[in-house]
Parts: C-alpha cells; sequence; structure tokens
C-alpha cells in the first residue's frame, strides 16, 4: 500500500495529496548502505592537504656536515636527515583524496531507506511550490513559522534560482538544496526536509 503524504501551501493548509510508490519505500534493509554513504560523503568532504617534505625535498643539506672519521660522532651525510632537527620527515603525510567509490545501486538503497525512514518519522513536508519573488528573508521565515519548524530544516527545490538563494542565505538552522544534488547524508541530517512537489518527483526518479 502506498504512502500518502499531504500536501500544503504556504499557509500549511492542506491543498491535495503525494502517494510514494512502494518502489521507493524501503524499511527492511538498507542500513549498511547507508552508513557507506554517510562515511564515503565525509571522508569526501576532507581537505587532503596535509603535507611534510622528504629529506629529499628539504632545502639544504647538500654538504656533508663534518668529515667522516676522526670527531669520534656518528657518520652523517646531510644536515637534513630525519635524524636532525630541521631534517624530513620519514612516512609522513602527502596531499592526498579520501573519496571513496560508492555503487550506483547502493547510492540508490541508501537513499531510499533514508528517505523512507524520515518519512516514518513525519519529518518530509510536501509543498506544492516553493517561490520567494521578493528575495526576503522574512518571507521564508514566514513560511518557516507557518510550518512551525523549530529546528534546522533543508528546503528542496527542482532548481535554484537568484530570489531563492538570497532570501535564504542568512538563515543559519535552514539550507537550499537542489533535488538533484540531494544526499543521503543530507537527509538524516535535518531535522525537517521541505519539499516542492516537483523536486520530490525529481528525488523519487533518482531512487530507481
Amino acid at each position: 500500500m502506498a504512502k500518502i503524504l499531504q500536501i500544503v501551501d504556504c499557509n500549511a493548509a492542506v491543498v491535495g495529496e503525494y502517494a510514494l510508490p512502494d518502489n521507493c519505500f524501503e524499511l527492511e534493509q538498507g542500513s549498511q548502505a547507508v552508513h557507506e554513504c554517510v562515511v564515503g560523503f565525509l571522508a569526501g568532504q576532507r581537505a587532503g592537504t596535509a603535507c611534510t617534505k622528504t629529506r629529499g625535498e628539504v632545502s639544504g643539506g647538500g654538504a656533508k656536515p663534518f668529515r667522516q672519521k676522526g670527531l669520534g660522532r656518528a657518520r652523517a651525510g646531510s644536515s637534513r636527515s630525519p635524524l636532525w632537527t630541521g631534517g624530513g620527515v620519514i612516512f609522513g603525510p602527502a596531499p592526498r583524496s579520501y573519496a571513496k567509490k560508492i555503487n550506483k545501486k547502493v547510492r540508490q538503497l541508501a537513499l531510499k531507506r533514508a528517505f523512507s525512514e524520515r518519512v516514518e518519522e513525519d519529518s518530509v513536508i510536501v509543498l506544492d511550490k516553493i517561490e520567494f519573488a521578493d528575495g526576503k528573508t522574512k518571507s521564508v521565515k514566514a513560511l518557516l513559522n507557518a510550518l512551525q519548524l523549530t529546528g534546522t530544516g533543508m528546503i528542496v527545490v527542482p532548481e535554484y534560482t537568484a530570489s531563492l538563494i538570497k532570501a535564504t542565505g542568512n538563515l543559519d538552522d535552514v539550507v537550499l538544496r537542489k533535488a538533484a544534488s540531494v544526499n543521503v547524508y543530507e537527509l538524516l541530517r535535518f531535522s525537517k526536509l521541505i519539499f516542492a512537489k516537483e523536486s520530490l518527483d525529481i528525488l523519487l526518479k533518482r531512487m530507481n
């Protein structure tokens, strides 16, 4: 049996229903897929810019510090040896990418599972349309107050517009996302998910 979501307008009045197809609803499997996608997303956010120099990359050290014999000291060929202060680093970090490859079917399953869990928690709100033609933050706040949003939220739209970006840019607890780029981590991160009907259509297509 299909799951039914109510479609509301900007005043939180019910104006219709949205039936979620059975093939986009999954609560029996996919928890491991969700874990892999979240770990993969967070790994991909790492800068990977930590860098040290080996003895061959540290400047100087070309001349032998002192003669080989006769001083009673251990022999040394360079003042940039890792054993010396100012020398290179053995097996230090180098710039790298921490990104992980996630198979397409795993991502789709994870999207289904994460979205289904949020639907079960009544955390998904569907609007007939999301428009802030005046580009003002107070228009967004009026909508959030009508929806009784008290925590964090993600507004999902089909496409970005200049007025949408301007209206939501100054809100700390609310972010704007395009339906084609919403990921599993973001589905789980925010307390409420606010979808325009068209953007929910796009997300459901990504699950199949």
